[in-house]
């Protein structure tokens, strides 16, 4: 093979290694730790707490009985030389508030940290079967993490976190369609997402799905060799919620 056949593919191969545009790995950044940005979550525990004293039940999120997973696809004129990702979110905060009087007067938050995230969990991966199924390295997965936290991308030093607050809530039990307010890289947008609600009163359990374009919220999908390779813009966000 000659030399320059053999450089192109070591080029190829390191893009596919940094493929996604959001990857992060389990340990915080450096400067993600030391950013000043506060989370909301030490506030909504004081709005909680009143809202506890209303007619009503204030159900706190547990994430060991909870799942949070974001899906990552690869895209570019040569999209099989790259790999598509599953982040979960094993750390979180988040609060529902359920008044007597009916869902309708219902709100719910939750928050998390962009470097808390995992990357690729090898059981996640398993589960999702063949487009999933091939294992990623640690370094691959180190220096995603690099790329996509830094100034380029998610600016996780700026932006650590990604925060979820209802606006509007329609339907009956089980099935609702609640409107939420995403708040991520100094951004927010409304989407309508469908939820499906069990265990009330003792319990609660939400479960559902939402779309995230990272370009409505000023984030650049990630491109390498000139769209080579790439990930697609659209993020599938698959979550269980389940607290008491």
């Amino acid at each position: 093979m000659r030399p320059k056949n053999l450089r192109l593919i070591s080029l190829c191969l390191t893009g596919a290694c940094l493929l996604s545009s959001c990857a992060w790995s389990p340990q915080p950044a450096p400067e993600a730790a030391a950013a000043p940005v506060q989370a909301e979550s030490a506030n909504w525990k004081a709005t909680y707490a009143q809202l506890a004293q209303s007619a009503g039940k204030v159900y706190s999120l547990d994430p060991k009985a909870s799942a949070i997973r974001i899906y990552v696809f690869r895209g570019g004129r040569d999209a099989k030389a790259g790999h598509n990702h599953v982040l979960s979110a094993p750390q979180f905060a988040g609060f529902v508030y359920v008044p007597f009087s009916g869902l309708a007067g219902s709100r719910f938050d939750l928050e998390f940290r962009l470097d808390q995230l995992e990357l690729d969990n090898p059981e996640y991966r398993r589960e999702l079967g063949p487009a999933f199924a091939s294992l990623i390295s640690k370094e691959a997965i180190d220096e995603t993490r690099k790329h996509m936290l830094g100034e380029d991308d998610f600016q996780a030093n700026r932006f650590p976190f990604v925060r979820v607050h209802s606006v509007q809530i329609a339907g009956e039990a089980p099935k609702l369609a609640v409107k939420v307010q995403v708040s991520m890289h100094g951004q927010e947008r409304d989407v309508w997402v469908p939820l499906t609600l069990e265990g009330l009163p003792d319990r609660i359990s939400v479960s559902g799905s939402l779309v995230l374009r990272q370009s409505d919220f000023g984030v650049h999908p990630y491109s390498v060799l000139g769209g080579l390779l790439a990930v697609q813009d659209e993020v599938i966000v698959d979550f269980k919620l389940a607290g008491a």
